[in-house]
């Protein structure tokens, strides 16, 4: 169908999205000590520690503990005569290196624990230890406390989240969909030199919410994971399209196909995988939204799908609904298909979570590991009557005692997805989804 695709150049700007999620670089380092119990998105390091100055030591020493009365209690406990009888005594000398060896080891202790005491932190603030060495001690080792291997998991899946590039190269596609087609003939030096000037835009220009991988072996194909851009129907999830350049880019536009797992989610996205967009020139349009090949780049085209095709109101993406469905009509309508376009976005993330894109395992894992409560707690949102892309603030309200049969239409729809969601989410390793759980 014809999109509008005016301001395309300036649509880059618009899609940034609007959470962000702090990035903390040294998780799980081995050399720090997290005291208390540490919540997500909280782990500080030394550059965040306000060690004590020197004025400290007034307020922790006492003036009159060396006051000059108390020599007279310690020589009450030893004279000299005692004293040298302890040094005569050859197995008294040995127990005394030994007391000193294992008087060490609490000194380790001690400077570890002095650390912490003189660190102004507030509970469940990570610490880090000056001398890391202090650490491989026997006495230190036995108090230490070792992360659980389930929490390293998941502390492991977030960090590759949130430091995946928006833009690498990989060494192979083995499930790309254009896989099967190879060039016609060996790539002249201008496709090549093109394809790289490509490359060298995407990484430069990429919005926060579009993720590529190219292939150097393959420099013919390409893939982009895009993020549903917040207030539509597509929000918070991730879609996959394949690319491939044909010999005789850029005279010809390049190829794109969806992964759409079987389901049809927006009139400009069919199942088999066509995407329709006039500057693929696989809808009519006018002349200036049509691929120019001296002018047009695949960047324009994966923020054009982003923007033009996963917008807020894809039922007027039809072609001339947006002239024959008017007024309170058309808004009752699009109302509509945004909300089975919900339902059809939520299959797609179990869909997705299911079977990954090749190169693209951890990023999926993590975007819903850390993403997914805010979808549940979106559909909740939906289930209490909030509109389909509104702005739900976060705010997860305990829907009770409801149960799935008791609810109708769209509500219903939602409710059973979100069991579903539950339970993606979960296998996928988050912990904190089972309170959306539903009884039928």
């Amino acid at each position: 169908m014809d999109i509008n695709a005016k301001s395309q150049s300036s649509l880059s700007s618009k899609l940034n999205h609007p959470d962000q999620v702090a990035i903390q670089e040294d998780v799980g380092n081995s050399s720090s000590i997290i005291v208390g119990s540490t919540p997500p998105g909280c782990l500080m390091t030394s550059d965040n520690i306000h060690g004590s100055d020197g004025d400290d030591t007034d307020d922790v020493v006492d003036d009159d503990y060396y006051n000059d009365d108390d020599d007279d209690d310690y020589n009450d406990l030893y004279d000299d005569n005692d004293y040298d009888n302890m040094l005569d005594n050859n197995s008294d000398d040995e127990n005394i290196k030994k007391n000193k060896q294992e008087g060490s080891h609490d000194d380790d202790y001690l400077n570890i624990q002095f650390q912490f005491d003189n660190a102004d932190l507030p509970p469940g603030v990570e610490v880090s230890i000056s001398d890391p060495d202090i650490i491989n001690t026997e006495a230190s080792a036995a108090r230490r406390r070792t992360i659980p291997a389930n929490v390293q998991k998941q502390l492991s899946v977030v960090q590759k989240y949130l430091t995946f590039k928006r833009f690498d190269s990989v060494d192979n596609f083995s499930d790309h969909r254009y896989l099967g087609m190879l060039h016609e003939i060996k790539p002249i030096l201008n496709w090549t030199k093109k394809i790289h000037d490509e490359w060298n835009i995407l990484k430069n220009n990429l919005p926060d919410t579009i993720y590529v991988r190219v292939c150097e072996e393959r420099m013919d194909l390409l893939r982009a994971v895009i993020i549903g851009p917040t207030g539509t129907p597509y929000h918070d999830g991730l879609f996959v399209f394949d690319v491939h350049f044909p010999s005789n880019y850029p005279s010809v536009p390049p190829n794109v196909m969806y992964h759409s797992g079987g389901l049809r989610i927006n009139p400009n996205l069919y199942k088999s995988g066509k995407v329709c967009l006039s500057l693929l020139n696989t809808w009519e349009g006018r002349s200036n939204e049509k691929w120019l090949p001296n002018k047009s780049t695949i960047l324009q085209v994966l923020v054009s799908i982003q923007a033009l095709i996963l917008n807020a109101q894809p039922f007027f993406n039809e072609p001339g609904y947006d002239r024959r469905y008017l007024g309170e009509e058309g808004a009752r309508k699009s109302k509509e298909y945004n909300e089975d376009t919900l339902i059809l976005s939520l299959k797609t993330m179990i869909y997705t979570l299911r079977t990954p894109p090749q190169h693209f395992e951890d990023f999926v894992s993590g975007h819903y590991r850390v993403w997914g409560r805010v979808i549940l707690i979106a559909c909740t949102a939906y289930m209490e009557g909030a509109v389909v892309g509104s702005d739900v603030k976060g705010n997860f309200k305990d829907l009770g005692k409801v149960k799935t049969s008791q609810l109708q239409g769209f509500k219903r729809n939602v409710a059973t997805m979100l069991n579903m969601l539950v339970e993606s989410f979960t296998r996928n390793g988050s912990t904190d989804c089972e309170e959306f759980c539903l009884a039928d």
